[in-house]
């Protein structure tokens, strides 16, 4: 059974946060974040709130802190519920969120108690950021149509890059169909431009060809990580694919 707490449209999108019964086969209570493409953006086990029920963000977290044990600063492009910067805490965390209606969201409905919000466009406040003064870099941002085009360009990646401490650590969070999905591939091509270390990694389809969550990481150094800790996620080997522009404005 749902029960729906909110349903709003913003500047970006629409937004419904629910509490149902039973989430992904699980009997229990959980709250729920959702754009309007129906993919869940965030969830809270209202039982144990401090448990992380997704598992791309269990597997994003165990791939930072295992290659960067000494994080420090992490700058996350997304807000959504808030889990990622709620588990990073105690550490320098900046969250770029686009829209405001998000950020107040995570608050009022998922407990976000963070000070380092930004409201604001991500690839712009990352500018703002010194070079070589991030640990890590995590992209989580979602539109309608998916990832914003410009979080995926080679000039954003560039500028990531060069905001990245030489041991850190960029992740991206996407949907994607596997393997054999082109655009998951110009995604690691076009990251391959600019960190020399590119890994990809899916978690398995309930049927073939179907999207499901993908994380793509990339380092100047080799990629370390126990398989135990990626939360049902497999590394995968997509193949060679074109280069992303940014598009004239």
């Amino acid at each position: 059974m749902q029960r729906l707490l909110l349903h709003q449209q913003s500047r970006y999108s629409e937004i419904s946060v629910y509490e149902t019964d039973e989430l992904y086969g699980e009997r229990g209570l959980f709250r729920v974040l959702q754009f309007a493409s129906e993919a869940v953006q965030g969830a809270m086990d209202m039982n144990r709130p401090e448990r992380i029920i997704l598992e791309y963000p269990r597997a994003m977290l165990h791939l930072l802190q295992h290659q960067v044990p000494l994080l420090d600063r992490v700058f996350i492009i997304g807000q959504g519920a808030g889990t990622l910067a709620s588990h990073l805490s105690g550490r320098g965390v900046i969250v770029a969120e686009i829209d405001p209606l998000v950020a107040e969201i995570s608050r009022t409905y998922f407990g976000y108690t963070g000070d380092s919000v930004r409201i604001g466009d991500g690839r712009s406040l990352l500018e703002e950021e010194k070079l070589g003064s991030l640990d890590g870099i995590i992209i989580d941002a979602f539109s309608e149509q998916g990832t914003p085009a410009h979080l995926t360009s080679l000039g954003f990646f560039r500028l990531a890059a060069e905001r990245l401490d030489p041991e850190g650590l960029l992740l991206l969070n996407v949907f994607g169909r596997g393997a054999d999905d082109a655009w998951m591939a110009a995604i690691a091509t076009t990251l391959r431009e600019v960190l020399n270390e590119v890994r990809v990694f899916s978690l398995p389809p309930e049927l073939p060809h179907e999207p499901r969550n993908m994380m793509i990481a990339g380092s100047r150094k080799p990629i370390q990580y126990q398989a135990h800790g990626l939360a049902g996620f497999a590394e995968v080997e997509p193949r060679p694919g074109y280069i992303i522009h940014d598009i004239p404005s």
